[in-house]
Order: C-alpha cells, then sequence, then structure tokens
C-alpha cells in the first residue's frame, strides 16, 4: 500500500473514480491506498458529489503552507518522560500498561497497530513529541517501522514534524486540532452514508423491500449526523466568513476563544468554523485565515492570488 500524503494526480484518480461511479475500495485500489484514505479524503473535500480534485489540493496545499512552525520541545528530565513531575510519583509499569491499553483501544477501531504504539506513545510523552529514534526505542521496534507508522500518521494529518534550532534531527509532534478534526470528519463519514443511502431508496422505490431498508439506514446516519453536529459544532460556511470578517474588522490577531466571546458564540462552534476555514480555503475569496507562531489566528490574503512580483511591488 502506498503511503505519504495524497499527490495532484492521487486526487485526479480519485475524482475520476467518483465519476464512473466507483466504491471507494476500488478507487483506493488503484492507487494502491487503503480505502479509508479515499473515504476521508472525499469526506473531507466536498463528499462524493461535490469532490474537485482541483479544489482538494489547492485546500491541501494551503493548509500546509500556512502551518505554523512549532518550538522545539522541551527535552524530558529522564528516560520515562516524567518532565514536570516528581520521578518518584511516575509508576513507570503502569504508564507502560496505560499505553498498552490505549494502543489496543485503537487498534480495535481500526488503527495499524505500530501506528497506534507511535500515537499512544506521542498522547502520553510529556510535550506531546519524540523524535523517530525515541519513538523506535521506547517502543522497541524498527526505525523503519517508525518511519512507515509516522508516515501513515502524517497522511492522517495526525501528526507534525518540528526541528531544533541548527539541528536537522525532526521531533514528531501530535497535532493540536486532531480530535477536532477526528470528530468532524466523522460526522462528514456519517453525511456521506446518509447520502448515498438515500440515492439507493430513491433507486429502488420507498415501497420495495432494498428501498424501505435504504430509507432506514438514511434516516438513521441522519440522526447521529445531526446529533455530532448540533447547533454548537455545525460547521456552515456561512460561519467561516463570519469569522474571517470578525478577524479583519479586529485587524490584530485573536484566539478561537477571543473570537467565540466577540460573535457571542460557544467556543466548540468558532472552533469549528475556524477548522472549515482552514480545510476549505478556496470558499473564503481572496482572504484566507492564517495561524500565528502563539496559536492566535488572523486574516492575509490567499497566497497563491498574487504573483512574488506583486507581492513585493505592494509591499514597496
Amino acid at each position: 500500500m502506498g503511503g505519504g500524503r495524497l499527490t495532484a494526480e492521487d486526487r485526479r484518480v480519485i475524482e475520476a473514480g467518483l465519476a464512473e461511479d466507483l466504491p471507494y475500495a476500488a478507487i483506493a485500489r488503484r492507487l494502491g491506498r487503503p480505502t479509508s484514505t479515499v473515504s476521508r479524503e472525499v469526506a473531507r473535500h466536498g463528499g462524493p458529489g461535490g469532490y474537485r480534485a482541483e479544489h482538494a489540493d489547492r485546500a491541501s496545499a494551503w493548509q500546509r503552507r500556512n502551518r505554523p512552525p512549532r518550538p522545539a520541545p522541551p527535552p524530558a528530565t529522564d528516560a520515562e518522560g516524567t518532565h514536570g513531575r516528581d520521578p518518584a510519583a511516575v509508576d513507570p509499569a503502569a504508564v507502560h500498561a496505560y499505553m498498552d491499553r490505549f494502543a489496543t483501544m485503537m487498534i480495535a477501531t481500526g488503527l495499524p497497530r505500530t501506528a497506534a504504539r507511535v500515537l499512544a506513545c506521542l498522547v502520553t510523552a510529556p510535550s506531546g513529541a519524540r523524535t523517530a529514534a525515541e519513538l523506535a526505542q521506547r517502543l522497541g521496534v524498527s526505525p523503519a517501522s517508525v518511519s512507515k507508522a509516522v508516515a501513515y500518521l502524517e497522511g492522517l494529518d495526525v501528526l507534525t514534524r518540528t526541528y531544533e534550532p541548527g539541528r536537522r534531527r525532526a521531533h514528531h509532534v501530535l497535532d493540536d486540532d486532531v480530535w477536532l478534526r477526528a470528530w468532524l470528519t466523522s460526522a462528514q463519514k456519517n453525511a456521506v452514508w446518509a447520502e448515498t443511502a438515500q440515492e439507493g431508496a430513491d433507486l429502488f422505490g420507498p415501497s420495495s423491500p432494498a428501498g424501505a431498508r435504504l430509507q432506514a439506514m438514511h434516516e438513521f446516519f441522519v440522526g447521529i449526523h445531526r446529533d455530532m453536529t448540533g447547533p454548537s459544532t455545525t460547521v456552515p460556511l456561512d460561519d467561516a466568513i463570519t469569522v474571517l470578517a470578525a478577524l479583519l474588522h479586529a485587524g490584530r490577531p485573536l484566539t478561537t476563544s477571543e473570537v467565540a466571546a466577540a460573535l457571542g458564540w460557544p467556543t466548540a462552534r468558532a472552533a469549528a468554523a475556524v477548522q472549515a476555514a482552514e480545510h476549505q480555503p478556496e470558499v473564503c475569496g481572496p482572504l484566507a485565515l492564517q495561524r500565528t507562531f502563539s496559536g492566535a489566528h488572523l486574516v492575509t490574503a490567499q497566497h497563491d492570488r498574487l504573483t512574488p512580483a506583486q507581492r513585493a511591488a505592494l509591499a514597496g
């Protein structure tokens, strides 16, 4: 199976497969990738009816360009990673047992074994970061296994890399918004299930046995989607545009909590709107949302709207 980020050509293959009404598994076989990679990509960028390779590639490239650099993680004070605590107060056996339980839970949900163990190791690290060598040593696996697991998790946008000043050694870091993004992606998957089930119900007719089953399936997934994306976590594009307008009006970087307070929204709604603006920059017109080094947000012009010469002329 292929690993790493999807390329522009991969996305064109996905768009062509959707146009042929191929199932995700068949498209995944064309790419040599897991079916889950295709389903996540489609859910993240418009669903089966709205997926466009060019838009998806631009959105992903914009997100990578505008991801802020992270400060180098502070080193742990001892081999067991007890930074910030008295080492005597931490039971290494209990830590390892918890890591095993955490990894087992993720494996049961479909995550590959080594990737699950890497994620468990990072979740329990004091800084949420470790080098590949540290991961290999702590997990007792080969560097090649760690490299493959890290590539898989990076393909899911779960991990990022940061480098110590003046050194080439990379630290693998948990993305700050990984859990919110996982929640939103799961909600989008339910919407895709509901949409596909409704298409089948319409095809067979509600009075047929197959149509009735598919209609019941549609109603089931609509209910789950509604429960997951209630008023506090709905991500309409209007919310993303409102956040951009608020930041433009403020004229200064604001945190998600500050945006929520200014707009009178729950924090979860503002966070979801920020996610929508970051993941679907094509709907935000000439504006783009960017994170500062401190984690606040500000509005800039979309990077690819102007040539380097045009930007230099305007700056001068």
